[in-house]
């Protein structure tokens, strides 16, 4: 299996210090990952107090057109990152979104605004990382209306072509990714909660000798195939049953702590 990783929430004022913790671990296996770029972060919950964020760089938009120099790629991760419906949309991994059940031209909007906010800051790209995985039938044809091409979302073993765009699809569970000998996946992080005991699993992840890790623009040149309707509606049941099993999870941990 050749596995690419992502990583998600990336914004001016994230926690610098775990960011660059990770960033050292990816330089180290020479991985060059997907980047998820907030255009104008109103997230209280990515934000980091100024104070504790000592490692933050002098200008980010300068610092992530350094990445992309590196080899990195940049995606644009929603707006503002601020969930305003309950709607799981066609990829239910969560129930809410920033823009699953937003009328469409609203949609359009919003696509504009990030997309003008980030060539502002000298930044293009085409691929958009739909905060909460969550995005529905309006997104698309909003994508599509204002210049994006593909999305990384999605479960599959290779890229795939559903409504005009094409999807780099991420790991279902990661575990078993890994044992997986053929195909491509992503792997998601979230740097702003990785902790040292997830820099050594990770860490594990990388040393394995039965994975290729590649870089985020291998993965953009591997060809797609066209989606079947069995095929989305497997896609459909696979990432509520993640959302429910999360959920009970999540529900157990709770319980086991009172």
């Amino acid at each position: 299996m050749k596995i690419a990783v992502r990583l998600d929430d990336i914004t001016s004022d994230m926690d610098w210090k775990r960011f660059l913790k990770f960033k050292e671990l990816l330089d180290r296996y020479q991985v060059k990952p997907l980047i998820g770029v907030v255009p104008k972060n109103r997230d209280e919950n990515l934000k980091k107090d100024e104070k504790e964020n000592e490692c933050r760089p002098a200008d980010f938009w300068e610092y992530v057109k350094e990445l992309e120099k590196e080899g990195w790629v940049i995606a644009m991760h929603g707006l503002y990152h601020i969930y305003t419906t309950n709607k799981g949309g066609l990829f239910p991994l969560n129930n809410f979104s920033e823009f699953a059940g937003v009328p469409l031209e609203k949609q359009k909007e919003m696509l504009t605004e990030g997309k003008r906010i980030l060539r502002e800051k000298g930044i293009e790209t085409d691929l958009f990382m739909a905060p909460a995985h969550s995005y529905d039938i309006c997104t698309l044809k909003a994508l599509q209306e204002t210049g994006f091409t593909a999305l990384t979302d999605g479960f599959g073993e290779r890229p795939y072509y559903f409504k005009g765009l094409k999807f780099y699809p991420i790991s279902f569970r990661l575990s078993s990714t890994l044992r997986k000998m053929e195909g491509y996946s992503t792997m998601v992080v979230h740097t702003g909660t990785v902790k040292e005991d997830d820099l050594k699993r990770y860490e594990s992840y990388f040393e394995r000798k039965d994975t290729q890790w590649i870089s985020y623009r291998e993965y953009l040149a591997q060809p797609a195939v066209k989606q079947s309707i069995p095929g989305r509606w497997k896609e459909f049941i696979m990432a509520k049953g993640k959302y429910w099993m999360v959920k009970a999870s999540t529900q157990k941990q709770t319980i086991a702590k009172e």
